[in-house]
């Protein structure tokens, strides 16, 4: 990729809703031998009878498929950014879905919690929540849209379990491709997004830190983009009252953003087995809503995984405070858990600030 400010974004995380119309290069289906094997890992690791969290890479062993594995990694940082991974068996039970996925995410980086409840295996599922708010409730457990936005992992993935009686469509656009159409259209606020802005920490901050933070929405270093950021929570800043006041321009250019976002994304619908990986470095995703299932063993569920890949990118100045690290290739990003780590792997032998790609090298 070549990718420094006020110029174009050039090579293959530059794509558009009808490049993936043409070309569905970016389903990836699991073959015969795939599933086997991976079926294989599996009941390998539940006849082990620990936890899935407990699984590691040596436990769930693909000796053929990882380098199909590896290939999808090249992809997710130096190619799209996006793959789906598509072709788990709709039949396999909660668990066995469970074990898969988890198995799968060991051969690409080391999960990294998703938030105060310290999730690492995520669900993604309608609590009955008729809103969301900053620090209690967020809206992927609601059954609302979902606004553009990239998570605070460097790849978000899900996997279908069940898919919703109606609606819940996956909306993914590419960072650069807008960044380019922002270039391309308002040259005249580009310079906004290379500057800091006022971003709410959704009340995930330690006691006496401030609840927003300044970053810019576009980062360069080392010849490497990131477009990690969610206008939703530059909006939420605004409600305290010690973070300066948007700018018109910096207001002008978050809706514009927006706008553009949407009309360049691709819609996609989850069939149950799909494993969708976005970078949120180089990808934006949002909802659609739906309409669920009365039935409880029928309402939509997907898993969720924030992965630490081993063949992380570099990042910008000022990504330290939410991303611990601005190094490539180290364990960081997530949501830190109220827990702690000993109480989320239920006594397993790691500490925080602990964890590395030891097991995935």
């Amino acid at each position: 990729m070549n990718a420094k400010p006020g110029h174009p974004i050039q090579g293959p995380a530059v794509w558009t809703s009808d490049d993936l119309t043409r070309n569905d290069d970016w389903i990836w289906k699991l073959s015969a031998d795939e599933l086997a094997e991976i079926d294989c890992a599996v009941q390998h690791a539940r006849s082990l009878g620990k936890p899935v969290l407990w699984i590691d890479r040596e436990e769930f062993p693909l000796p053929s498929f990882s380098q199909r594995l590896r290939r999808m990694s090249d992809e997710m940082e130096n190619g799209r950014g996006f793959v789906l991974l598509r072709g788990l068996p709709p039949s396999y039970s909660r668990e066995e879905m469970e074990f898969a996925y988890w198995g799968i995410g060991t051969h690409l980086g080391v999960a990294v919690t998703q938030g105060g409840r310290g999730e690492l295996l995520g669900l993604v599922q309608d609590e009955g929540g008729t809103s969301a708010t900053k620090t209690t409730i967020r809206n992927y457990k609601t059954s609302l849209r979902i606004r553009v936005h990239a998570d605070r992992a460097d790849w978000v993935s899900l996997l279908c379990v069940r898919k919703a009686k109606s609606g819940g469509a996956s909306l993914v656009v590419s960072a650069a491709t807008v960044h380019n159409a922002i270039l391309a259209r308002r040259p005249d606020l580009i310079d906004v997004f290379y500057n800091d802005v006022y971003h709410s920490r959704q009340g995930d901050q330690a006691p006496g830190e401030a609840p927003a933070h300044p970053k810019p929405m576009f980062g360069f270093r080392d010849g490497y983009f990131t477009g990690q950021f969610s206008p939703g929570y530059i909006r939420t800043a605004q409600e305290f009252p010690e973070v300066p006041r948007l700018t018109p321009r910096q207001t002008e250019a978050v809706e514009v953003f927006v706008t553009l976002a949407h009309e360049l994304a691709f819609s996609m619908n989850f069939e149950p087995g799909d494993m969708q990986f976005l970078n949120n470095h180089l990808t934006y995703h949002s909802r659609t809503a739906f309409e669920d299932h009365p039935e409880t063993g029928r309402k939509r569920l997907l898993l969720r995984l924030w992965l630490a890949p081993p063949n992380s990118r570099p990042l910008p100045k000022g990504y330290e405070l939410l991303w611990g690290s601005i190094e490539p290739g180290v364990v960081r990003g997530g949501v830190p858990s109220k827990y702690g780590w000993r109480d989320i792997y239920g006594m397993r032998a790691h500490e925080e600030g602990r964890l590395t790609h030891r097991s995935i090298i």
